[in-house]
């Protein structure tokens, strides 16, 4: 009884093969240049093309391929975590060098793209933005400036992609930074001396509302379109050439989440939870439970549970009124 079945690993290998796959589709350029040209305002006015051709510098890299800084050193475009003695290391999803126009001169900017399946996560998702923003611009010392050459210091974006949002949050996109503020008397700084840390928060929902980068990854990440639909509106709609490479990680993306939805483990905040939902989800956190040694919220976390829906599962279990049979 203390053995993991199959079924158990199967939820934790498929929802981690589908997060690889999500993040390996969202690094591809032209979707990283919709990403930029929507959330970036330093693109605002840039062509898709160009922005994928030109200022995207490398190749982006993904956090399951992580390289560490000190024993390689760091490589413009490829380090995707920060290590400190005294913070830990961050693992990045998706970070990448890219050149942009400010007047007539051209700048540097670093990009983090976080690829997020819960929103609601028991702590606010914005604080862990910010702390990814401060991390990227702290880890340039050494790389991008020493001493006090403070004035090379490289604005930073980290931008997340939001699958699960609150109804209230749904298709959205939502910019935070720092900003002047005159308390007493009247004075300005040049933008670009501050300016230096931007969180955009986009949540997915379900038509993309009137925003052109939410009508691509809303579908792309959400919709229950199929294999084919989902490429014929990229490669028709978008302008993103359907190569064998992203051909295969649409596949495996949507068969990874289409494989996971069947078994009853797509925990979108929609479903309600009808026709015995509450029971099945109890027996899904109690298995979790006891075959992987984990905590009730360590298997909440795992399902994707929404905080607002943990506690009458937890009054279930606590009360021991365990599912019935009934519904299979």
């Amino acid at each position: 009884m203390d053995t993991i079945t199959g079924e158990d690993m199967y939820i934790v290998e498929n929802r981690e093969r589908c997060d690889e796959a999500v993040k390996r589709l969202l690094a591809n350029k032209m979707i990283l240049a919709y990403i930029m040209r929507y959330c970036v305002e330093e693109y605002r006015d840039c062509d898709i093309n160009e922005i994928a051709e030109k200022y995207i510098e490398g190749e982006p890299e993904i956090g399951s391929a992580p390289m560490r800084p000190d024993l390689s050193g760091k490589i413009r475009g490829s380090a995707n975590e920060d290590s400190s003695l005294n913070e830990g290391t961050v693992y990045y999803d998706i970070k990448f060098m890219a050149r942009a126009r400010q007047g007539d001169d051209e700048i540097g900017l670093i990009i983090n793209v976080e690829a997020q399946q819960k929103y609601n996560t028991g702590y606010p998702l914005i604080k862990r933005g910010i702390y990814y923003c401060s991390r990227m611009i702290s880890s340039q010392y050494g790389t991008e400036f020493v001493h006090s050459e403070y004035g090379r210091i490289k604005k930073v974006y980290s931008i997340w992609i939001c699958m699960n949002a609150p109804r209230e949050r749904r298709d959205t996109i939502t910019e935070y930074g720092l900003c002047e503020r005159n308390v007493v008397g009247e004075v300005h700084e040049r933008v670009e001396n501050y300016d230096l840390m931007k969180v955009v928060m986009v949540c997915l929902g379900e038509d993309g509302a009137d925003n052109r980068l939410l009508r691509l990854i809303d579908p792309l990440f959400l919709g229950k379109k199929n294999v084919s639909e989902k490429k014929q509106i990229m490669s028709e709609d978008f302008g993103i050439p359907m190569t064998n490479e992203l051909s295969k990680e649409v596949n495996s993306m949507c068969n990874f989440s289409q494989g996971f939805y069947d078994r009853g483990y797509d925990n979108g905040y929609d479903n309600g939870y009808d026709n015995g939902g509450i029971n099945k989800q109890v027996k899904d956190i109690i298995l979790l439970m006891k075959k992987l040694k984990l905590s009730f919220a360590e298997a909440c976390d795992l399902l994707d549970i929404p905080d607002i829906e943990r506690e009458k599962y937890h009054a279930c279990i606590k009360n021991d009124n365990k599912p019935d049979d009934s519904d299979g």
